[in-house]
């Protein structure tokens, strides 16, 4: 710890994150389903995706556009599909109330989709992931955002950031998981950029007249950049469409619509799906699995890293020594409380 951070315990940040929640009126299930996500974002160094959330978090309470006690309601849609509204409410606990689900429709089926609508999204995917893999399935996610991101060629916002997320199993250690935004970079790095006044890195975003910047705010008020151009742009209308129409749920530029300025995290739908390898393997499940081990060890053998490695390095840190919060996001957090 130094003067310009807190160091604080896992149980501690839960607690604050408990603390906070419910003093901004949002229901105990909620808190605590909120507060694993938040904690475990921050014990996996992903800051953007941490502590800081729950500012965003607090803010889109005081919009007034989550529904701070909603129910989530499962509909058995058919013999391989679930639908779970949100009724308004953070994703999280629409996602835990439906994974049972879920994951017995899979085992059954083979494979199973759970579309998730109504909801609020304000977090990353691979939590959600992590949660499908443990039952030994393999796991994809999407979700569309706000309308803050422009398409390849184009200077005005129509995409989300749009995050992507897969998850595969593995017999012995952490899974394969990856989950990236389709835009350049997740928007909290921007927003992080713009709190520690650091300017952002070129191709992050372009200002208001569609000028390239390094300036944060700029950015922010201007417009964010798909990742790889033409490719990005690609995968993020892919994105909206999923977890769009195909599940009766908004696009980004609905969601943004819908907020129609009161700064509150994405409203939407969320698609998830799960397959069972054994469906497909039946009794040669174990051999085709050990044939996966064998293309991670062609990727570790020379030297380089599988996505998620370094969350999984910073988990075990912070398993054993805690986290440090900057100061200056620790006293904001203080001050949520009074």
């Amino acid at each position: 710890m130094t003067d310009d951070t807190v160091h604080m315990t896992l149980d501690g940040l839960s607690e604050l994150s408990r603390a906070v929640l419910t003093r901004h009126g949002l229901g105990r299930r909620h808190a605590e389903a909120v507060t694993r996500t938040i904690v475990a974002g921050e014990r996996d160094g992903c800051a953007s995706h941490g502590a800081y959330r729950l500012i965003v978090c607090v803010n889109t309470l005081k919009t007034g556009k989550v529904v701070r006690n909603a129910d989530p309601q499962i509909h058995d849609a058919m013999p391989a599909l679930v639908r779970v509204d949100a009724r308004g409410g953070f994703a999280q606990l629409a996602f835990e109330r439906g994974l049972p689900v879920l994951t017995k429709k899979a085992r059954t089926r083979g494979i199973a989709a759970m579309g998730i609508n109504n909801c609020v999204h304000f977090a990353a995917l691979w939590p959600e992931i992590e949660a499908i893999t443990e039952q030994g399935l393999v796991a994809f996610a999407c979700t569309p955002s706000h309308a803050w991101v422009a398409p390849a060629g184009g200077m005005r916002p129509v995409f989300g950031t749009n995050p992507i997320a897969f998850g595969w199993p593995r017999p012995d250690g952490s899974p394969f998981v990856f989950d990236f935004a389709t835009s350049a970079v997740a928007r909290g790095e921007i927003e992080l950029h713009r709190r520690a006044a650091k300017p952002i890195p070129e191709g992050w975003g372009v200002d208001a007249g569609g000028n390239p910047t390094t300036d944060a705010k700029a950015a922010l008020d201007g417009a964010m950049l798909t990742f790889g151009g033409h490719k990005g742009s690609a995968l993020a209308a892919m994105v909206e469409l999923l977890a769009g129409p195909l599940i009766g749920d908004l696009t980004s530029a609905e969601s943004l619509a819908l907020d129609d300025g009161a700064g509150s995290s994405p409203i939407g739908g969320e698609f998830v799906l799960a397959i069972d390898p054994a469906g497909f393997l039946g009794g040669e499940t174990e051999q085709h699995i050990a044939r996966a081990e064998t293309l991670f060890d062609a990727i570790t053998g020379q030297g380089a890293r599988l996505p998620s490695q370094r969350r999984y390095e910073a988990r075990a840190r912070s398993l054993k020594h805690g986290i440090c919060l900057p100061r200056a996001l620790h006293d904001d957090l203080q001050g949520l409380l009074a």
